[in-house]
């Protein structure tokens, strides 16, 4: 009698061990939501500016969506984040990124979900010094990331990102020149999924 009551004990044991691990996998219909802080390196030759500051940091967010196992959507920015231009001056930059992700271990139970992911990153400059007009960028963007699970529905993140940024500015007297940024950013947080 002992031994089917320890036989049953750790089967129902063992379902919930299974249970839990499948629910740890990413799955279609799956919605997330990110946070957390990064920081951003600029490239060393920027154009016409003589540098633009890097190791800038700054507050992430993002949200994203799974439309297959291995396949979604995500949509991310960051605050402003104040850039030094050419020793005493600042600028704001802030961006926006639409990627496609793909999740190769989408659907399978791991605690561990890589990902890398494709798409386009929109740059609003602001706060420019007086007289000179940075205009808006559009380029590309690819990152790589990870999701570690530590509850069914909490992840530690670690991502880095790199994004084509270029700006256009004008001054009083007209065009001035193209300022090139081109972040590569790393950073880290969490994940909810829902």
């Amino acid at each position: 009698m002992r031994t089917t009551r320890l036989i049953t004990a750790a089967a129902i044991a063992a379902s919930c061990a299974f249970a839990s691990q499948a629910a740890l996998a990413y799955s279609a219909g799956d919605t997330f939501v990110r946070g957390g802080f990064a920081k951003s390196d600029t490239r060393s030759d920027n154009g016409v500016l003589d540098s633009i500051s890097s190791g800038e940091t700054g507050f992430t967010f993002g949200a994203g969506y799974l439309f297959h196992d291995n396949i979604g959507v995500e949509l991310n920015s960051s605050e402003k984040i104040e850039h030094t231009i050419d020793g005493d001056e600042t600028i704001d930059r802030m961006p926006v990124n639409l990627l496609v992700n793909y999740y190769p271990l989408g659907g399978l139970d791991s605690r561990v979900q890589p990902y890398v992911g494709a798409g386009l990153n929109y740059t609003r400059f602001s706060g420019e010094p007086e007289g000179i007009s940075a205009r808006r960028s559009y380029g590309a963007v690819g990152q790589v990331g990870i999701d570690l699970a530590i509850t069914e529905n909490l992840m530690l993140n670690g991502f880095a990102n790199y994004a084509d940024v270029e700006t256009r500015l004008s001054g009083e007297d007209g065009r001035i020149g193209t300022a090139k940024v081109d972040p590569m950013t790393i950073g880290g947080g969490v994940t909810l999924r829902f």
